[in-house]
């Protein structure tokens, strides 16, 4: 998953599994994003512990969790879990992505997504969920539109933060063959 190219002796970006030692770096950035954003409802940013956790359950369902890194600088983080646990629906995933302030822009999340889905497709899986928090979160959708999601549509007023209701913004994408065949 590593990247070659260089602009001008700026280090490349990688793309790689994320390890145990990125976990601080995830987790600042995804405080960041509970507390100055509307793409989590989160309303405190959870631990490191709690990070460990939740990473923990992703690759133990046999799924990636993916990072961007630039040098030692952990631009950002991209993962996919089971959309819900019943056993129908083992074939359809809900993807989280995050990047860093810094990293904004600098199409980073496109990377991060792009990899995140061929590592989807190659698992098996079938169907690829966002679940958007924030309707004018319209770089989130923007990025979800560009890698062939589809909007399916938006849950109106279902989170409080910040002071205002928060719509949901739902999009799809098929991976593979989708729903034209049986899954193996």
């Amino acid at each position: 998953m590593n990247d070659t190219r260089s602009e001008s002796g700026v280090p490349p970006i990688t793309i790689r599994p994320s390890r145990d030692a990125d976990l601080p770096q995830i987790q600042a950035i995804y405080a960041h994003h509970v507390l100055h954003g509307t793409g989590t409802f989160e309303l405190e940013p959870p631990s490191l512990d709690e990070i460990t956790r939740r990473r923990a359950d992703v690759l133990g369902n046999g799924f990636s969790w993916l990072v961007a890194q630039r040098g030692e600088a952990l631009l950002g983080y991209a993962y996919a879990n089971l959309f819900r646990t019943r056993p129908a629906y083992r074939f359809t995933l809900e993807d989280s992505i995050y990047i860093a302030p810094e990293a904004v822009g600098q199409g980073v999340g496109r990377r991060l997504l792009e990899a995140l889905l061929a590592d989807c497709q190659a698992r098996g899986c079938r169907q690829v969920l966002a679940v958007i928090g924030d309707s004018g979160n319209q770089a989130s959708i923007a990025l979800h539109a560009a890698c062939g999601f589809e909007m399916n549509g938006v849950l109106r007023s279902v989170g409080w933060k910040f002071g205002r209701w928060l719509d949901v913004v739902m999009m799809q994408r098929a991976l593979g063959e989708g729903a034209d065949s049986s899954p193996a």
